[in-house]
């Protein structure tokens, strides 16, 4: 077993050579460091390290678990709570994990895709003034919540396929519901030209801890 070492804001990733005749020198990529891995619970595969979106092959289920740990969780995470209050303040900021406010209705343009996602999109949406704007006023809206491998710039979203999902946000800067009616994007993909798997502090533990239950 080898380790991946990554950016501080994005999880250490370990790498096991695969053995098996039908894919020799294959590595299993996987947040838990047991041995041997358990391939139901590793994030993917790759034919090379590092790993880019044209060598790796992503596991399904992996996703599915990590869209639902979002989900449960997108609204306890600090830097989530720190968007939706700069959200209904006088002077937005593109703070946490990258998710920038924007109204319901939103139009983002996309590019041709790489890697792979629950669905194919594009590149970086627009500037905050089309999805409510730097300072909303108090009228709520929605927030995204997304990968930190490609922080936006100041009044810019995330591109599609950094955003995990979004939650709403009330005109006071309370979550809408109980976990803020998230939605699943169906655009994130676990790797891009800009790295793999970039999870806030807070999501990567409650990541993990789920991984591990499930083990």
């Amino acid at each position: 077993m080898a380790t991946l070492l990554t950016r501080s804001s994005r999880p250490v990733i370990h790498n096991f050579r695969q053995l098996t005749q039908s894919r020799p020198g294959n590595h299993v990529l996987s947040l838990l460091s047991s041995e041997p891995p358990n391939t139901d619970l590793a994030i993917g595969t790759t034919s090379k390290l590092p790993p880019t979106p044209d060598s790796f092959t992503q596991n399904s289920k992996f996703l599915k678990i990590l869209d639902e740990v979002v989900a449960e969780h997108a609204v306890e995470d600090p830097e989530v709570q720190s968007q939706a209050q700069v959200m209904v303040s006088t002077a937005g900021a593109n703070l946490g994990s990258g998710g920038f406010f924007f109204a319901p209705q939103h139009n983002q343009r996309k590019r041709s895709g790489y890697g792979q996602g629950l669905n194919t999109g594009g590149d970086s949406a627009g500037g905050a003034s089309g999805q409510g704007g730097a300072g909303s006023g108090g009228r709520g809206g929605w927030i995204h919540v997304s990968d930190n491998r490609r922080p936006p710039e100041y009044g810019r979203i995330a591109w599609p396929e950094d955003i995990f999902g979004s939650v709403e946000v009330d005109g006071n800067g309370n979550f809408v519901g109980n976990n803020g009616n998230y939605q699943s994007s169906g655009t994130y993909r676990i790797i891009t030209r800009d790295g793999i798997l970039g999870l806030s502090p807070f999501l990567r533990e409650k990541l993990v801890e789920r991984l591990r239950k499930a083990g």
